[in-house]
C-alpha cells in the first residue's frame, strides 16, 4: 500500500469516528465575539472554548464575528479551526444578534453559546429560553457582564493557558425557563 493509501485510510477513521461522536450531546450553535474575547492580552484561543462545550455537547454552527479590521492571519487561523469567520464592516453586535436569533429558531439546534463579555446579548439569551433552548456564556472574568452570568443557563469562565476552566450551571434553569414561558 502506498504512503498516500495509508493517510487517506487514516482520515476515512477520523472521518468515522467524528460521525459517532456527532451524534451525543446537545446541538450547539456557537458565536464567538471576535473583538471581544480573541484579544491576545485574554490569552483566550477557540480551542479553549471548543474544548470548554465539548462536555455539554457537539457544535453545529461555529461563527466568529470579526471587524474589518481584523488580521487576515486571524481570519485564516479561525477558517483553519473548523469556524466560520463572518467580516462586518461596522458594529459587529447587530450581526451577531441576527446570526443567533436565526439559530434561537432552529429546531436542529438545542443550545446558544455566545463567548462575549457584552450585556448586549442579554436578550438574545432569553429569547433563545423562551423558545426552549438552553444557554451557555463563554467569556473570561474580567469584564463579564453580571446580567450575562445571570441569565444564561452555563456559564464558562476561561482562563489564560495552563489555569483551569471555571464552570458553572445554575441548578433552577429548568425552574427559570419553564417559568419564562408564561410570561
Amino acid at each position: 500500500m502506498a504512503r498516500w493509501e495509508r493517510i487517506v485510510d487514516g482520515v476515512k477513521s477520523i472521518a468515522l469516528m467524528r460521525k459517532k461522536i456527532i451524534t451525543r450531546g446537545k446541538r450547539i450553535a456557537l458565536f464567538v465575539d471576535g473583538p471581544n474575547i480573541l484579544r491576545k492580552e485574554l490569552g483566550i484561543h477557540l480551542e479553549d472554548i471548543v474544548e470548554a462545550l465539548s462536555k455539554l455537547g457537539n457544535i453545529r454552527v461555529a461563527k466568529v464575528i470579526l471587524n474589518q479590521y481584523a488580521p487576515q492571519s486571524l481570519i485564516e487561523a479561525v477558517s483553519n479551526q473548523g469556524f466560520e469567520p463572518v467580516i462586518v464592516a461596522g458594529e459587529i453586535g447587530v450581526k451577531m444578534a441576527v446570526e443567533a436569533m436565526r439559530e434561537v429558531y432552529n429546531p436542529n439546534i438545542d443550545m446558544i453559546a455566545l463567548a462575549t463579555r457584552n450585556t448586549e446579548f442579554v436578550p438574545i439569551i432569553l429569547k433563545a429560553k423562551e423558545k426552549g433552548k438552553e444557554t451557555a456564556i463563554i467569556g473570561v472574568e474580567h469584564g463579564l457582564s453580571s446580567a450575562l452570568k445571570h441569565a444564561a443557563d452555563y456559564v464558562i469562565i476561561l482562563k489564560p493557558r495552563g489555569e483551569k476552566i471555571e464552570e458553572r450551571h445554575h441548578e433552577d434553569s429548568e425552574e427559570r425557563r419553564e417559568g419564562g414561558r408564561g410570561a
